[in-house]
């Protein structure tokens, strides 16, 4: 019991010393034991790469999920260790949105058709991005988590520590200039050397945890090019997704034509076809089409026959149209009253309406 007192006592003691000497340092009555310039620079850089990383992590998370009641619905599911429910993000609802208005259109009508296949591939995008978040989460963001959660919390630790050493160290040094007697002056002395001693292997301590964050920086460079990788793959799927989207559509109907005038007489529906996005691209492909728009606009004026080259598969929506594939030659002409978009395209003895968007004139 005795000794539990004087233990109680004695921590007392210190930290009234310790407190002491602080309030004393912030009224400038007291020396303070400053930190040597590479110590002070290597917890700078710790606490700005604490800094930096709280809020890439806070903006990767805002990226990868916009919507705040899901972030915090998915946190506190993390803080209680439970799974959260599996639910389907915004792609994959307008997806099946367009595929259940398709089914309930008509699956066998150009506008359901066209509403289902881009219902699937907006659910493909769904599908890419849920592995874009579960790639970036562990690759990513886990690693951020756990330098904030874990190393960096292990050098606040020893950094609190440090700074009770310091305090200790100079209240030592205070009370040695303090003593008057030669007793005092000698305990005086072995507490600043046990002190100086304690203060030097925790500053050494701290040190070695701080050039630690050298191997984070490391580390998360890593993390880095992982996260970069993941988006990579992620925007060449949608692009790829669209892509072949766009050429899909490209063979349907529409129920309105350029020219009304045509559209009304005939009494039939006309196809306006959809450019692929690839024609955009600058491709020796493209590239022709452009060069050879002015030869489109002779051949119409002369109403003769040229040969032409495919660039797309294209599949004929009407019996009136004819299916090409890509790099196949025909012979294209111009017929009197057909739509401004639209030849005549003939391959042997089949003949039928080919979209010039899909076709280069050969010379």
């Amino acid at each position: 019991m005795d000794f539990n007192v004087k233990r109680l006592a004695a921590d007392a003691g210190t930290f009234l010393s310790r407190a002491v000497q602080f309030t004393e340092e912030k009224f400038g009555q007291a020396e303070k034991t400053e930190l040597d310039a590479h110590l002070e620079n290597l917890l700078v850089r710790a606490e700005a790469t604490k800094q930096w990383a709280e809020k890439i992590m806070k903006q990767t998370e805002v990226l990868l999920q916009p919507n705040p009641n899901v972030r915090l619905e998915e946190f506190v599911y993390e803080k209680l260790e439970k799974k959260a429910p599996t639910r389907m993000n915004n792609h994959e609802v307008l997806g099946q949105s367009m595929i259940d208005s398709g089914n309930e259109c008509g699956p066998g009508t150009a506008y359901g058709n066209a509403l289902i296949k881009c219902g699937e591939t907006q659910k493909q995008i769904g599908g890419a991005e849920r592995e874009l978040i579960q790639s970036s989460a562990i690759n990513f963001l886990t690693p951020f988590r756990n330098f904030l959660e874990g190393d960096f919390k292990t050098i606040l630790k020893e950094r609190k520590l440090l700074q009770v050493k310091r305090l200790d160290l100079d209240a030592a040094k205070t009370r040695l200039k303090k003593a008057r007697m030669a007793d005092a002056k000698a305990a005086a002395e072995q507490e600043l050397r046990m002190t100086q001693s304690e203060f030097d292997r925790q500053a050494e301590i701290t040190r070695l945890l701080l050039e630690g964050v050298s191997s984070t920086h490391a580390h998360h460079l890593r993390c880095l090019n992982d996260f970069v990788e993941a988006q990579t793959i992620y925007y060449a799927q949608c692009y790829q997704y669209m892509v072949d989207l766009q050429k899909q559509l490209g063979s349907f109907p529409s129920s309105f034509s350029n020219n009304n005038q045509s559209s009304v007489t005939e009494g039939a529906s006309i196809s306006v076809p959809t450019i692929p996005m690839s024609a955009c691209l600058p491709t020796s492909s493209s590239r022709g089409v452009s060069a050879t728009s002015g030869g489109f606009s002779e051949l119409r004026s002369s109403n003769g026959s040229r040969k032409a080259r495919v660039l797309y598969d294209y599949d004929a929506a009407s019996s009136n149209e004819l299916s090409l594939l890509a790099d196949e030659v025909i012979t294209v002409s111009n017929v009197a009253g057909m739509d401004s978009d639209w030849l005549m395209g003939e391959r042997g003895s089949q003949k039928g309406k080919v979209p010039i968007t899909y076709l280069e004139l050969l010379n």
